[in-house]
């Protein structure tokens, strides 16, 4: 398993994945770097790519009535990105508690192995009426198997 270092647990079970992505010019700055706040939509992507692979997509937990708020998120560079590069955005969720997503994110460039930046997010699952609801057991039990 890989070292995640950027707070959870490590005797908390997890579920873990990867997704690939490349860098669009778009993505980057006058200087050609992407842009530090494009981590974050990366985070996106590979938490989006996640839940779909493992359990449902994001537009079938909204049609459901779910909603999963960003309620923190942190980032750490330490390498830039720059365009055509190919990423590979590594995930890993946790429960924390029977209310709280936590996934932890390493964006790593595929053709030097170098990690460029870590974080992560915390969501909280939202029923309907706007108010927290506990994560769906269903999600629960994959995670924690």
């Amino acid at each position: 398993m890989k070292k995640w270092a950027t707070g959870s647990k490590p005797e908390l079970p997890g579920l873990e994945d990867s997704t690939s992505l490349r860098v669009r010019y778009a993505e980057t700055d006058a200087m050609g770097w992407v842009y530090y706040a494009n981590y974050f939509t990366y985070f996106e992507v590979g938490r989006t790519e996640m839940i779909r692979r493992s359990w449902r997509s994001y537009s079938d937990l909204e049609h459901e009535g779910y909603r999963l708020p960003v309620i923190e998120s942190h980032c750490r560079y330490f390498h830039g990105a720059r365009y055509d590069d190919q990423l590979d955005i590594q995930t890993r969720l946790t429960l924390p508690t029977a209310l709280r997503l936590h996934f932890e994110y390493r964006v790593v460039r595929v053709n030097d192995g170098k990690l460029l930046a870590e974080g992560f997010t915390v969501h909280c699952f939202l029923g309907e009426s706007g108010k927290p609801v506990p994560v769906p057991a269903e999600l629960r039990m994959l995670v924690t198997a």
